[in-house]
């Protein structure tokens, strides 16, 4: 079976090896002023055998940057993270398929709920537009409630590439957005909206566990990244990832078992988000080809 497997978080990635201090646009702070280094995480995700590698957008919406003073910004981010992932691909010899990253517009797991799809729509527009001469598909994750869901599948779609479009559920295990809004709600949303594949990000494992049958039964292509976080109240509006902590059980081993389940479910597209390490990813693409699965970065 084809696999499309997608690098793992970069943004965690980047906090444990740079020297810069925490900041609310974090990714991007690190692009601007040690780009190296983020040119070195997509090169480490490419050789564990990641072929599909986001762009480091996430901390790059409008709303973000003007919120911190940074508006003024907002072009010469998106053109740096397209350089330096390019720079990775060319340095590693490998065709990889690059992913443009429309993530929540106002906060991680803190949805606006007064902002309807129409309300989201011009800033999705407004991304994916920006990123898209460069990609090969637009990425929506860790989204948190039907309004983001739906108006990142539009603005992706709109530009004539795959969408794939992915939401994060509560930590209690109920089958609950962020938002509160119930998963199956969004999920038929989502069949009308018709986004290329659908998933589930930066939850739990045990979470995207029990939940992923629900998408499995849409009929629509689907997959899953967890995250190996001990809980996410550090990442509340303003706050930085510095009060992160990553779990100790979840293992490359460990992690590995999960998204075994995953496969055993129908999953087609995997890969890993915050605190799931170039060693994940590694061990999850041997996994992969030792048990005869093709590794691509195409959608479908």
């Amino acid at each position: 079976m084809k696999i499309t497997l997608k690098d793992g978080g970069t943004g965690q990635e980047l906090i444990h090896r740079s020297t810069m201090p925490a900041h609310p646009l974090w990714s991007a702070k690190v692009m601007m002023e040690d780009p190296d280094l983020v040119q070195t995480v997509h090169e480490e995700y490419i050789r564990a055998g990641a072929r599909l590698i986001t762009l480091n957008t996430y901390s790059t919406t409008p709303e973000r940057l003007e919120r911190e003073g940074e508006g003024d910004m907002f072009h010469a981010l998106y053109a740096q993270a397209q350089l330096l992932v390019e720079r990775a691909r060319d340095a590693t010899g490998v065709d990889v398929k690059i992913a443009a990253c429309l993530p929540p517009l106002h906060g991680s797991y803190i949805p606006d709920m007064s902002r309807s799809h129409d309300d989201l729509l011009p800033a999705y527009r407004q991304i994916a537009q920006e990123q898209a001469a460069g990609a090969d598909v637009m990425l929506g994750e860790t989204l948190s409630s039907i309004s983001e869901l739906t108006a990142a599948t539009q603005a992706g779609l709109e530009t004539g590439l795959a969408t794939y479009v992915s939401m994060s559920l509560m930590d209690d295990g109920t089958a609950r957005l962020r938002s509160g809004e119930r998963l199956s709600d969004a999920l038929v949303a989502l069949k009308v909206a018709a986004p290329t594949a659908i998933g589930l990000n930066c939850s739990t494992p045990e979470v995207v566990s029990k939940h992923l049958p629900a998408l499995a039964a849409t009929g629509l292509p689907f997959g899953a990244y967890a995250n190996a976080f001990t809980g996410i109240d550090a990442l509340k509006i303003g706050g930085t990832v510095e009060g992160l902590q990553a779990r100790s059980d979840v293992t490359p081993e460990r992690y590995t078992e999960f998204a075994q389940g995953w496969v055993d479910m129908g999953a087609t597209i995997l890969g890993g988000c915050c605190e799931v390490r170039p060693a994940h990813i590694k061990h999850l693409a041997d996994h992969l080809l030792a048990q005869g699965h093709v590794i691509t970065g195409d959608l479908g």
